[in-house]
Formats: C-alpha cells, structure tokens, sequence
C-alpha cells in the first residue's frame, strides 16, 4: 500500500492516478478521517500533559498532608477520557487502514495512460508466425481429438473451466513445468522453491489480492485460508515481517504451484480450452531488491520469461500496459503475448510487474544497508515464467501437423521422450 504520509500530502497526485486507473475510489473520507486523526491525536496529547501535571501535584499535597481525593478524581477521569480517545483512534485508523488498502499502487512515469489493453503500445514482436498450408485447429478440438485433453469429464467430476489432461498431454503439461523450473534455476539463477497451496487472510493482504478482490478467490469454508491464485501470494509473503540483509539482494525464487481462480467478471469470455480455467499450473518467478536496481530487475525478469517461449520456437510480443489495464499492486507492467494461430492472434502468457515498495509496506518486508542504518522497504517483482497450461495450448497450435498430430518442441523432447503426439 502507499504510504499515508505521501497520501497526504499528495491529494491531487494520487486522485490523478485513481483517474488514470479507472478507480472509482473517492478521497473524501480519507480527508475527513485523517483530519479527525490527527485531532484525535493532539487532544489525547494535550490530557496527557494534563494528567502528568496534574500527578505531580496529588505527590506535594500529599507530602504537605493534605486532601487529595478530589484531585485524584480529576486524574482518574483524565485518564477514562484518554481511553475513550484511544478507542476511537484505533476505529479511525482501522478505517484509515482499509482506505489505504483500497489504493492501488502508483504507476511509473514513463507507463502510458489509457482506459484499457488497446491502448497498451507493443515494444517488440520475437518470431514470425508459421505458414499453414491448411486450416490450424483451436487447441481443444486438437487436444480432444488425440485424446489427451478432456473437459467433459472434468465437467462431470467437478464442473466448467477444468480439465482432464490424459497421456502424452499429462507428460506435456508436466515436461513443460520440469523443463520452466530448470531454465530459470541454471541458467537464470532463481532459487527453486515448492510452496503451500493454501495460504492464511494476511499474506493475501500482503500481495494484494485481499481485501479488494475476494470475490476472485477460493476460500476454505469456515477458516481464514484461501487457494492460491498464484505462487506470487506464498513467495512474496515469504519473507513477510522480516529484516533482509542489501548483501544478500537481490533474491530470486522461481516458484511451480497449481492456481486457482474463480474467475469471477470473466463470463463468456475463453470458455473453451485451456485459456481461462479455475485450476491451472504456473511457474513464477519472484524478486526482492533495493529500489536502485529493481528497474533493471524488471528487464531481466522479462527476458527471462522471454527466454521460455524463444527456445520453445514459438513467436510472441511483449507490450507495455497502460494505466487501465495493470494490475492493482504494479508500478509497471509488460505482458508476453504468444501467437495462437486458431485464433489468429496474440494472447498473454506472462505478465511481469514491478510492485515497488508497495506489496513491501503491506507485507513489512524490508532490508538494511548495514548494521548503523535504518530499515527500509523492498522492492518486490513478480511474473509468470511462463503459464503452463497457456504454453500447451501454444505448443498444440503452433505445432500442429495437417494429419492431426503435434511434432514436439526440440527442448522438450528429452522430458517427453517422444518426438510428436500423434
């Protein structure tokens, strides 16, 4: 979240963001609230003071033998008064809190300001589109006719946007997810890590997701955990509520978990295939830095990712986001697009933002330069590397044959142990 002191003082700017954004959210009841903070604040002072003068006299009367009942009264009903301040201090920052909460992070100067995704300029396009001498099927009608994707029975068992992957499509979604997690720890150098899939009500504040977009997750009937809509949520939180050392930045994590979404807003859209499920599988890559290399990081994460798909052979691009299509918690975003022929367009793959020190303000995560000097917050990055399921769906497309089958990607073959699915 943004820090209330900058918020404060910097009204205009910020409400100029929420416009930019498409954020509805009003200021006026941070105004009012902040103002009665710190009214709050300066009379519980001021009674202190009383109080503390007021103390030091019942110590003299009592020296000098003389009646202090009435006096204590006084200091006693001070004191309830106090209470009854601090009490709705509290009130007024837990309102403050859930306000600030409610702020989406401030977007970098050079990221273009736009309504939604056709404004989002493309930066560059990596691979030219293959040439079909026949019409390329969409990757559920190749998937179903192999026999190794199947949404009907994954309808059956638990209902719309799941999916059945059967033989080579079990091995492929697996050889992709083995082959992502190797990339990214040999030749990146991101940590490998495994994560919980669930996750408690405070690590889905420290990323984001809560408390703005509950309607878009999972939650465990009758406790505070929540599925995973990614495995930013585990890895970002963990290194919540600690003090990291500037020797030990940056850090690298490269982290595989099933995702769930419920994917709520999205009705109509990508209801066939593997483009938009409630369950699917992610590699993601996570990095926390000091605010003078976290640009840099940016770069690198995305060519990292862009790395995936460049050996894959499969063409992609890579856009930029404008102010009304990033997301809450980014600073700056670049999405990979892959081609999909069927569809005879791009569609995202990976998204790669840098957060700042926002997820780190909400999470306490924060580093020290050297022992003599203060604290200071992270700054946290995240990006798909790449979304598997997507990358199959890529693969089955780009891959095709005219006689139904899909020649394997030459990378994967050693995972595969096949040279085409057929």
């Amino acid at each position: 979240m943004l820090d209330m002191k900058f918020v404060r003082d910097n009204l205009d700017v910020v409400r100029t963001m929420l416009k930019n954004r498409n954020n509805p959210l009003s200021l006026d009841n941070f105004v009012e609230l902040e103002k009665k903070r710190r009214d709050l604040l300066n009379e519980s002072e001021q009674l202190k003071n009383q109080r503390n003068a007021t103390s030091k006299k019942i110590g003299a009367m009592k020296k000098a033998g003389e009646d202090t009942a009435a006096i204590s009264a006084e200091v006693r009903a001070i004191g309830d008064k106090i209470s009854d301040i601090d009490k709705n201090l509290r009130e007024v920052e837990e309102n403050l809190r859930d306000i600030l909460l409610h702020i989406p992070n401030i977007p970098k100067a050079d990221v273009p300001i736009g309504k939604d995704e056709t404004f989002n300029p493309e930066i560059r396009r990596v691979g030219e589109p293959r040439k079909f001498d026949f019409t390329p099927k969409a990757h559920w009608e190749i998937g179903t006719d192999l026999n190794i994707l199947d949404a009907d029975r994954a309808a059956k068992v638990t209902g719309a946007r799941f999916t059945f992957y059967r033989g080579l499509g079990a091995r492929l979604e697996r050889a992709c997810i083995n082959f992502m997690m190797d990339l990214h720890a040999n030749k990146h150098g991101y940590t490998e890590m495994l994560a919980p899939y669930i996750v408690n009500k405070d690590s889905m504040i420290g990323t984001g997701q809560l408390p703005k977009f509950a309607e878009d997750m999972f939650k465990v009937e009758g406790l505070d955990y929540y599925l995973v809509p990614t495995a930013e949520v585990p890895t970002t939180n963990y290194h919540r509520d600690e003090i990291l050392s500037a020797e030990n930045l940056p850090e690298y994590y490269s982290c595989y978990t099933a995702c769930f979404r419920a994917e709520a807003g999205s009705a109509g859209r990508d209801t066939r295939g593997l483009i938009r499920q409630h369950q699917f599988n992610k590699v993601e890559l996570i990095k926390f830095t000091t605010p003078e290399t976290s640009w840099d990081e940016l770069e690198s994460m995305v060519a990292a990712a862009e790395d995936v798909l460049k050996i894959l052979e499969i063409p992609y691009r890579v856009v930029l986001l404008c102010t009304g299509d990033m997301s809450f918690t980014s600073a700056k975003t670049y999405d990979i697009e892959v081609w999909m022929p069927a569809q005879n367009k791009y569609r995202e793959i990976s998204s790669c933002s840098n957060c700042t020190d926002y997820q780190a303000r909400r999470a306490n995560i924060k580093f020290r330069r050297d022992n003599k000097s203060k604290p200071e917050f992270v700054h946290t990055l995240n990006g798909s590397g790449i979304a598997v399921g997507r990358t199959v769906a890529a693969i089955l497309e780009n891959y095709q044959q005219a006689d139904g089958s899909v020649k394997i990607p030459k990378a994967l073959v050693p995972y595969m142990g096949v040279e085409i699915i057929k």
